[in-house]
């Protein structure tokens, strides 16, 4: 009896352990693919298993990336088009929020279209659709980016004038547009609002001023980004290699949100025409970068994109520093999800509620260094193996430069011995140079800052590394917002901050 009840004891203790249970990764012949139809990303880190990327067998090509700054996400993305295009000839568009990519596509002899700065695309432009189609998404944006769906009659108003300009310039609404005949613009559907008010006849003057005030807010001199004839064909560019559409250049967030709208919607509807062709391979990834307005709304064309799956000839690659700018859906529905370092409770909250990972593999993203990353992947039937498991390191086309900062300058000897305070940060080479870059740093300042840091082995204590930035014109709300970034506590940011105020001062 006694041995019987120490083997059930030892059955149910075993019966706990994830590891001896069940098979910690999935097995070799899912991760390792035929690597003339799958993209390298890099070894396993229980088993050291190659793993490369295909989307034969997952419920969709999409793609969602997540980890904080410096955690190796921009590293990660550019090794990821650099092999579609080695496999596949895959096109790739990178929808730029920040002109992150802006340099290595220019590096890469790819394409630059900078809009508002001499590049201009006519949100009213068919491609080919039904123009009452157009209307629907042109809607469904300024809802997005608006009140308007707070204002029924002021909704009603804007949607029949952008129909009646349609109808002006020779358009049938219900059949699909000739790929010859030019659209109107929003200038166009303004006019017709403003001579219904020149008319007085409409009963509400009030509603209709502010319909064009709302319409204006997209057409006024030198703001008329979407108003005007296009100078970029998006068809053409969704075939032209590695683009980059630089949306820094204008205004703020609600103008580069109606771009990447746009150009979303515009994408979709061509390529669903064509279908998807497995043997194809990806014709085009489209790349939404920090897109937090387009990724978090549940209305976008990237939760539309990802539920429906495998309609499209593309995959779309969302990818964030703050899981939280993503919608659920995306995270429920895309077929594969990288998550880089994450530190902060509430973002590791957020993910593992989307996905359903298990603490232990919690446990490990939070201790990641730069380049690891946990893989989830959706397939399309259900398995016996786990579908999220653990890579040693990204394994890239360049070499990932690993910058590190030490902050046991600012510890407490009594935080230092208890050994529950993380006492150095990582951040890679070209995220940080990015982050610099955003924060308007000139590239003399910018060099200036990495030959001292390459000097020290590429390693720095913290209270120097602050001096360093502010040496170089960095200000302290930058500073500040870097930290954060890295997910350093506000309570050590403070100390760190104070420290230097008093060195400083």
């Amino acid at each position: 009896m006694s041995i019987l009840k120490l083997q059930n004891i030892m059955s149910n203790e075993v019966g706990k352990r994830a590891f001896l249970s069940r098979p910690p990764e999935p097995p070799a012949n899912i991760l390792i693919n035929d690597p003339f139809q799958a993209i390298f990303i890099g070894n396993t880190k229980l088993f050291k298993v190659p793993f490369s990327w295909s989307f034969t067998n997952l419920t969709n090509p999409h793609i969602a990336v997540v980890g904080i700054t410096g955690a190796g996400k921009s590293y990660f993305v550019k090794t990821f088009l650099i092999r579609a295009s080695y496999i596949w000839n895959t096109n790739a568009v990178i929808i730029d929020w920040a002109a992150e990519y802006r340099a290595w596509v220019k590096q890469s002899d790819g394409i630059i279209v900078s809009l508002g700065k001499g590049d201009y695309l006519n949100i009213m432009d068919l491609s080919g659709m039904k123009p009452l189609d157009r209307v629907k998404q042109i809607l469904s944006s300024f809802e997005i980016l608006t009140d308007i769906a707070s204002y029924p009659e002021q909704r009603r108003l804007t949607e029949e004038a952008i129909e009646q300009s349609y109808t002006n310039a020779g358009f049938v609404l219900a059949e699909p547009a000739p790929e010859d005949k030019e659209a109107p613009t929003l200038k166009d559907a303004i006019s017709i609002l403003e001579e219904q008010l020149q008319e007085g006849t409409y009963e509400y003057p009030a509603e209709l001023e502010n319909a064009i005030y709302r319409l204006r807010q997209f057409a006024r001199e030198g703001e008329d980004f979407f108003a005007r004839k296009s100078t970029v064909n998006l068809e053409k560019l969704a075939n032209s290699g590695l683009v980059d559409l630089d949306l820094s250049g204008l205004p703020d967030e609600r103008f580069r949100a109606l771009a990447a709208l746009f150009i979303l919607q515009t994408l979709k509807e061509r390529m669903r025409f064509e279908g998807w062709n497995e043997s194809k391979g990806l014709k085009t990834l489209v790349v939404l970068d920090e897109a937090w307005k387009i990724a978090g709304d549940e209305k976008s064309d990237a939760v539309m994109i990802v539920r429906e799956g495998r309609k499209y000839q593309f995959g779309l690659l969302v990818a964030s520093q703050n899981p939280t700018d993503i919608n659920e859906a995306i995270f429920s529905n895309v077929g594969t999800t990288f998550i880089l370092r994450i530190r902060f409770e509430k973002f590791l909250d957020y993910i593992q509620g989307s996905i359903n990972f298990s603490d232990f593999i919690r446990s490990e993203i939070s201790k990641f260094g730069v380049g690891q990353a946990a893989v989830n992947m959706a397939f399309q039937t259900s398995l016996r193996f786990p579908e999220i498991f653990v890579l040693d390191r990204v394994r890239g086309e360049e070499p990932l430069y690993v910058y590190t900062l030490d902050i046991t300058d600012i510890l407490t000897q009594s935080e230092l011995s208890a050994g529950i305070i993380q006492k150095d940060y990582q951040f890679e080479e070209e995220e940080l140079k990015n982050k610099f870059i955003e924060y308007n740093v000139s590239t003399e300042a910018i060099n200036s800052i990495f030959k001292v840091l390459n000097d020290q082995n590429r390693s720095s204590k913290i209270l120097d590394f602050i001096r360093l930035l502010m040496s170089n014109g960095i200000t302290t709300e930058d500073v500040v917002q870097f930290l954060k970034n890295l997910s350093i506590e506000d309570l050590l940011i403070t100390r760190i901050m104070s420290s230097v105020g008093a060195v400083n001062g």
